[in-house]
């Protein structure tokens, strides 16, 4: 380290720095250092540009010293090429993200639109001690619904129902078939816990399962129930924070009927 250049011992520390900034800013939301919206919206999708533009800038500087100075070195413009490319490839990452976001605008997914399986009471509890979204109603124009306040206007008229089932077609209840309730009760809280459900609580006799799934580095909380009627399994997925989901729900449904479906013998 003693022969290079200053300006690459800096763009190596800020590439150091770089995990390690968006790290804490997840893990730091997970332990309860500050809220979601300050480890999510603040520092990452907002001061995390400034920060990867920073990084950028400086690595972009030190690639074009390495490549106009010579004798020319490697390894300074490998430093200096990877302090570029890494954060444009985060960047480029933060904009796939607002895309899919634009794509899944909802947070709330079920596979029964007109009438979604209801959480019990322990679970709404649960959310509302956690400050959780309140449910919507699924039938109610996004326009009408306060978080969804000034959203543009052709997403304003549709419904839960309408962008559920025009975003998210392939989901369906899972039918029965020859299993009972009681195995079907059992199915789908194994698929939760093969899944890596938290609070798994199952009541047969109300035909309800309920999980709670949770992400690694944020520890952000969706609440999941199956429904278990006398003709099929109905599922639901509901974030209890954040806007759009990202897709999450209904890929975490979509899972979790292929595994009880697997179980059952049914698809």
């Amino acid at each position: 380290m003693k022969n290079i250049p200053w300006h690459t011992k800096l763009t190596l520390a800020l590439l150091v720095f770089l995990p390690i900034y968006f790290m804490v800013a997840a893990l730091g939301t997970k332990i309860g250092l500050w809220s979601w919206q300050t480890g999510l919206i603040g520092m990452t999708f907002q001061a995390g540009v400034f920060v990867l533009g920073i990084v950028a800038v400086v690595a972009l500087i030190s690639l074009i010293i390495g490549l106009l100075k010579k004798p020319r070195r490697r390894v300074v413009i490998a430093i200096g090429a990877l302090g570029v490319l890494l954060p444009a490839g985060m960047f480029a990452a933060f904009l796939s993200a607002a895309g899919t976001a634009e794509a899944n605008p909802i947070h709330d997914v079920a596979t029964d639109t007109a009438n979604p399986p209801a959480f019990s009471a322990e679970t709404m509890t649960a959310r509302a001690e956690s400050e959780a979204n309140p449910l919507s109603d699924y039938q109610l124009p996004l326009g009408e619904i306060e978080m969804y306040a000034g959203s543009a206007p052709e997403l304003a008229i549709k419904s839960h129902a309408q962008i559920i089932n025009d975003t998210y077609a392939e989901l369906s209840p899972l039918p029965l078939g020859g299993a009972s309730k009681n195995d079907a009760v059992a199915a789908v809280a194994a698929a939760m816990g093969n899944m890596g459900f938290d609070n798994i609580q199952t009541d047969a006799e109300a035909g309800r399962v309920e999980g709670v799934a949770g992400t690694f580095w944020f520890g952000f909380e969706d609440d999941v129930v199956a429904r278990i009627g006398e003709q099929e399994i109905d599922f639901r997925s509901v974030s209890r924070v954040g806007q759009s989901d990202l897709g999450a729900n209904a890929a975490r449904i979509a899972e979790l009927r292929e595994l009880v479906a697997a179980q059952i013998g049914q698809r």
